[in-house]
């Protein structure tokens, strides 16, 4: 079996296992309780949390253990945009990217439906590209003109929610933004530090999503320039179920668990200390080989897209040629059914996806590929294939043929869609 879905998860390390293996075992305390075991466990959990704050170039403080990316990414969102409005009823708009994880966009409509905020979702190109500029300007309230003119003290119910024009603010508005590291489907890695700039002129708290580029990328939260940034355990060979928000001291943000007020408040819930030493264990272990690691992954990635897009006819590479994840390659193959392909590879003893796994069972086109200008009977065409650490260029090579004879294999046997879903790729 050749595994080609690490996007979806990872094996947890051995070394992950036996460092988390006492805590699981003999050191079993709860780190709120006032004795030896208790203490014992309080500790493990800072060490890890200061392992974690190492890879992540922060403050241990300012480092909250969860249940996982999509736990995090609730609380930043949420979180985030509930206290800042709380601070001034004014900062009520949220601003995402059309390509965000669920956690993200469902987090949002949460926001819109029961909170009334209001959701700005900036589109991307073709490539799955954020325009910093298109970026900047949604953030600014989407005008390209100066503010006009207004006598002071005048609330015409328009876009400056009653302040004077002179004491407008572009973005101030705005109670929180957040753009994905990079993408887990087609793998486009943004341009985060200059997103992050672009919101911190503004006064605007930024998250992005790390999930997936967590042991492939640098997470250094001084160079992205974030004010939050979530992880999840089980991408980077910890066990699922831990997750991690890195929330920049100072940025305020409401709880969404209350209780016990472990976490420093902001995560009620007595701590799983097994895991978060696992979260720790693995990020430092991912960190400390990620660039020699990456540019291995990078060459035979490059390597397999060639081959693919020689062996399979119609193929179309989706997501950005050279700004992509080491681990993401993926196709839409245009007049060919995605899941009648998938089903074969599986046969053939390749196990790749047809987009996130987070939307698995869904009969509707992958909202990545459509937001990206695909057609909708193309997108249901896709797969992806992502890779771990110990990928070969054997087993790709292999992959690739495989493709091949699968597609090959469904064209014959008449399950295709129209050929003229071929040209509806966008340019």
């Amino acid at each position: 079996m050749i595994f080609l879905d690490a996007a979806a998860t990872t094996p947890v390390r051995r070394e992950v296992i036996e460092a988390m293996f006492p805590y699981l075992t003999n050191q079993f305390g709860n780190p709120s309780s006032h004795h030896e075991l208790g203490e014992r466990a309080a500790l493990a959990i800072e060490n890890a949390r200061e392992d974690a704050a190492t890879v992540l170039g922060c403050h241990a403080a300012e480092l909250t253990f969860t249940s996982g990316g999509t736990e995090a990414d609730n609380l930043a969102l949420k979180g985030i945009a509930l206290a800042r409005r709380a601070e001034d009823p004014r900062r009520n708009r949220v601003v995402i990217s059309a390509i965000e994880h669920p956690a993200i966009a469902e987090s949002a409509d949460y926001l819109r439906r029961v909170h009334g905020f209001t959701v700005d979702v900036v589109p991307v190109g073709p490539d799955a590209l954020v325009d910093p500029s298109v970026f900047a300007r949604t953030l600014a309230g989407g005008a390209d003109a100066p503010l006009p003119a207004a006598p002071e003290d005048k609330d015409d119910g328009g876009p400056h929610h009653g302040l004077p024009a002179a004491a407008w603010v572009p973005g101030s508005d705005v109670a929180v933004a957040s753009v994905m590291y990079a993408n887990n489907e087609v793998g486009t890695v943004q341009d985060i530090p200059v997103l992050a700039t672009a919101a911190r002129g503004m006064g605007v708290p930024f998250h992005t999503d790390a999930v997936q580029a967590a042991g492939w990328l640098r997470l250094n939260v001084e160079e992205l320039g974030v004010d939050a940034l979530s992880i999840s355990g089980h991408k980077v060979g910890a066990p699922k179920g831990v997750g991690l928000l890195y929330l920049r001291g100072g940025v305020p943000c409401e709880p969404l668990v209350h209780g016990g007020g472990q976490e420093r408040g902001l995560r009620s819930g007595t701590e799983n200390v097994a895991f978060a030493v696992a979260l720790a264990t693995a990020l430092g272990l991912s960190e400390s080989s990620r660039g020699a690691t990456a540019d291995r992954v990078i060459a035979v990635r490059d390597g397999f897209i060639d081959k693919v897009l020689q062996l399979v006819p119609g193929a179309v590479l989706t997501g950005h040629r050279t700004r992509r994840l080491p681990s993401v390659a993926s196709f839409c193959l245009p007049g060919t059914s995605g899941e009648s392909v998938l089903l074969d590879l599986e046969r053939r003893n390749i196990l790749c996806s047809s987009g996130s796994a987070c939307a698995a069972g869904s009969d509707e086109p992958s909202e990545v590929l459509t937001a990206m200008g695909v057609e909708r009977t193309v997108a249901q065409t896709a797969l992806r294939f992502s890779f771990g650490q110990d990928v070969s260029a054997a087993d790709l090579a292999t992959a690739a043929g495989q493709l091949a004879a699968a597609v090959e294999g469904v064209q014959r046997l008449g399950t295709q869609q129209p050929r003229a879903a071929q040209e509806q790729l966008p340019g």
